[in-house]
C-alpha cells in the first residue's frame, strides 16, 4: 500500500522538541512526509542541520519543505536554502514583509533557482503581508516562477468567505501553487477562530481537492492542526483519515 501524498507540519508537535520522537510520531498517525520549522532544527546553521536529516531518514520520514522563514532580504537568508538542500526538502514556505519586500524577492528569486528550490507565500490571513489576494497577485506578478503560493485553507478564510475562499483560490492560482498547508477552522461570533479536524469546519475539502486536480498542482503538502498542543496525536489521525476519505 502506498502512502499518502501528503505529510506533516513539525510545528503541530511544537511541545516536542526531540526530533527522534516526532519522526515517531510521524509514522504512527500514518504518514512519512514532514515539514520542518525552526522548532526542530537550526535552520540558520546548515552546518548542523545533516543529524536531522538523518533522523527522518533512520524513521523513513521524508522532509519535503522547511518554514515558514520571514524573509527581509538579508544575506544571511541564504542559509535557510543552504538547510533544505540538506533536508532534501524542494520547497520553503515563506513570508515577506511590507518595508522590504522590495530587496527580499530579488535575493530570493535568485537562492531559488541557485538551488532548485521554488518558495510559496504563506497566506497568513490579516496577521501578515501577503495575506490577501491583491497583495498575493503582486509578489507573484513580481517573483515569479521562482515564487508562488503556498495556501494555508484555514487562514485563507480567516479573511472571509468572499476573498478568502480556498477552493476560488484553487482555481485563480493554478499553476502557481507549490505547496499546501491542509488546515480548517471554524468561527465563533466575535471572529475568533478554532482548529478543527481538516474537512469537518468550513473548508470544503472534497471541491478544494477537486480544484487542485483541474488545477493540474504539482506541489508538496502537508496537514497541520494547532490545537491540543501537548497531544495533537488522536486529532493528526483523524485529520490523516479525513484526508484519504476526501482526496
Amino acid at each position: 500500500m502506498s502512502s499518502p501524498a501528503f505529510g506533516v507540519q513539525s510545528w503541530c508537535f511544537r511541545h516536542f522538541k526531540d526530533n527522534e520522537v516526532i519522526a515517531q510520531k510521524v509514522r504512527a498517525i500514518g504518514l512519512d512526509k514532514i515539514e520542518i520549522c525552526a522548532v526542530h532544527a537550526p535552520l540558520s546553521k546548515p552546518e548542523e542541520v545533516q543529524p536531522v536529516r538523518d533522523t527522518y531518514d533512520k524513521a523513513g520520514v521524508s522532509v519535503v519543505s522547511i518554514g515558514v522563514q520571514t524573509f527581509e532580504g538579508n544575506d544571511s537568508e541564504r542559509a535557510w536554502f543552504e538547510s533544505a538542500k540538506i533536508l532534501g526538502a524542494k520547497h520553503i514556505s515563506a513570508h515577506f514583509r511590507i518595508n522590504n519586500f522590495m530587496q527580499a524577492v530579488p535575493k530570493v528569486r535568485a537562492w531559488s533557482r541557485e538551488f532548485g528550490i521554488r518558495v510559496g507565500i504563506h497566506c497568513h490571513g490579516g496577521y501578515m503581508f501577503g495575506g490577501s489576494p491583491d497583495v498575493l497577485d503582486y509578489l507573484v506578478g513580481i517573483g515569479g516562477p521562482e515564487i508562488g503560493i503556498c495556501i494555508d485553507t484555514a487562514w485563507a478564510m480567516q479573511i472571509g468567505p468572499r476573498p478568502g475562499n480556498p477552493v476560488e483560490w484553487a482555481k485563480r492560482y493554478a499553476g502557481k501553487i507549490y505547496h499546501l498547508h491542509y488546515k480548517d477552522f471554524v468561527f465563533d461570533k466575535n471572529g475568533q477562530w478554532n482548529d478543527v479536524i481538516v474537512g469537518t469546519g468550513n473548508l470544503d475539502l472534497p471541491a478544494f481537492n477537486a480544484a487542485l486536480k483541474e488545477g493540474g498542482f504539482d506541489g508538496t503538502s502537508v496537514i497541520e492542526y494547532e490545537a491540543e498542543v501537548e497531544s495533537p496525536d488522536a486529532a493528526l489521525k483523524r485529520c490523516v483519515e479525513s484526508m484519504l476519505a476526501n482526496g
